[in-house]
């Protein structure tokens, strides 16, 4: 006798082709391996379907008349960013396959198909992990501490998403630790062992910013006096992680499209593009859908960037995990300073609990860093905790000391760009000599530490 129910438990496919005999042959694959499958001959009807089937898994052709496979995957994110949509091709080239997978493809198999390689990427994309697999699943973001529903629900759609390559977009105040989320997705992710390359896009001038990312050839622009190899190619195989992604310039915004869109970069002074293959995560504290409204910022490369959004709570949205940070933390400066941990008095915990925390995660380490180092007792009291967030100024900082940071960080960056070359560096900064060096002098730079560095590392 037939289960009538046994249908209801099975997992549901949904699978679109617009050739009749690859969808009769999948479906007999994939009901004879226990699986419920829905097949439909185009796009458009696939997206209809949707919502009323609510399929585990999307199995789609790539090219297909009416609305290819990529269209249609982005549709299917466009209202479900975590569904997982496989791509099934005869024809494609590399570029269509890298493509696929930052758009959030689960994966991409050529035409012929083989059996047992589809069953095991549909059973692998429902959850069928080993014991071994959960283990390692169980470490995801080992640096991010928390106890907290609204984390907890964070850090299980980070680690949905961290097995695979489709882009990535994480949103947040300053210091609530963005790049400590993008690092745990990247090694948790089959590009672990390649290189995760981070890059603030507000420190760098705009000037700057398009050769530190694309890199440019020798004479190039004045003081160009070497090949300089750029970001993107530096992560090449691994993850570049696009932080305050917001302040980028307008003209950048339209080189970095197209970069994401051909997956090939054009170094400045170059005629010939390098393909790459890079992961993609971005930040910002920014509302940048305010600054699409306002034209700051463009639509186009929202989108693309915008797959699969992520929102960073602030730390006063998550107060029941203070309390976890804190611990963790003096944990950590016991050991570095082989010391006896020290604890905070119920009081002064209660206080850390109800402060504002303007600055987030970061404020709350400086806060604790000073409480430790300045309390002799293992018990630090009320009274230090409100003297060290008193003395802590969370971000904001002087007028002054803003504008001496992105002095110096412009020094630096004119300083790699120039390989230490003085003469050239001051033509770029739009100073004599003299004036230059006085500014070196000021910010205790050394112009010869980055002709070393360069030489060292045979670029």
């Amino acid at each position: 006798m037939v289960d009538k129910n046994a249908k209801n438990n099975q997992p549901r496919i949904l699978v679109v082709d617009d050739d009749p005999d690859m969808l009769a042959l999948l479906k007999v694959w994939l009901e004879k391996d226990g699986l419920d499958v829905t097949t439909v001959g185009s796009g458009p009807e696939a997206l209809s379907r949707l919502s009323m089937l609510r399929p585990n898994v999307v199995i789609t052709d790539l090219f297909m008349d009416e609305m290819d496979g990529m269209a249609l995957l982005s549709e299917i994110h466009r209202g479900n960013p975590l569904m997982p949509v496989i791509m099934l091709s005869g024809q494609a080239q590399i570029p269509d396959a890298i493509k696929a997978t930052h758009l959030g493809t689960a994966a991409f198999l050529t035409k012929p198909v083989d059996q047992q390689v589809l069953i095991k990427e549909i059973r692998r994309n429902l959850g069928a992990t080993t014991a071994e697999e959960g283990n390692e699943a169980n470490s995801f973001g080992s640096d991010l501490i928390y106890r907290s529903q609204l984390m907890s629900d964070l850090m299980e759609q980070a680690q949905m998403i961290a097995d695979g390559d489709i882009t990535v977009f994480i949103s947040g105040e300053t210091g609530t630790g963005k790049e400590v989320l993008a690092k745990a997705i990247h090694e948790s992710s089959p590009r672990k062992d390649k290189p995760f390359i981070g890059v603030n896009c507000g420190a760098i001038p705009e000037q700057l910013l398009e050769s530190e990312l694309f890199g440019h050839e020798k004479g190039a622009f004045t003081g160009a006096n070497t090949k300089h190899t750029g970001l993107f190619q530096a992560a090449n195989e691994g993850t570049l992680f696009l932080d305050e992604i917001g302040d980028m310039p307008l003209g950048l915004q339209v080189k970095l499209l197209r970069v994401l869109q051909d997956f090939e970069v054009r170094p400045v002074g170059s005629v010939k593009s390098i393909p790459i293959n890079v992961r993609i995560i971005s930040a910002t504290h920014n509302n940048l859908d305010e600054s699409v409204k306002l034209g700051d910022f463009r639509e186009d490369l929202y989108y693309r960037l915008n797959v699969v959004p992520l929102q960073m709570p602030a730390l006063r949205e998550r107060r029941e995990d203070i309390a976890a940070l804190a611990d963790h933390l003096l944990d950590k400066m016991a050991i570095r300073r082989g010391e006896k941990k020290k604890r905070f008095a119920p009081e002064a915990m209660e206080y850390l609990t109800s402060a504002p925390w303007p600055g987030n995660v970061r404020q709350l380490g400086n806060v604790i860093e000073l409480c430790a180092t300045l309390t002799k007792s293992d018990i630090i009291p009320v009274s230090m905790a409100k003297r060290a967030l008193r003395d802590e100024p969370g971000e904001i900082q002087t007028l002054k000391d803003a504008k001496n940071t992105f002095e110096r960080n412009y020094l630096i960056s004119v300083l790699k760009l120039t390989n230490g070359h003085v003469a050239n560096a001051a033509k770029i900064a739009g100073r004599n000599r003299t004036e230059f060096y006085k500014l070196l002098t000021q910010h205790s730079l050394d112009a010869a530490e980055f002709r070393q560095s360069k030489a060292g590392s045979g670029s």
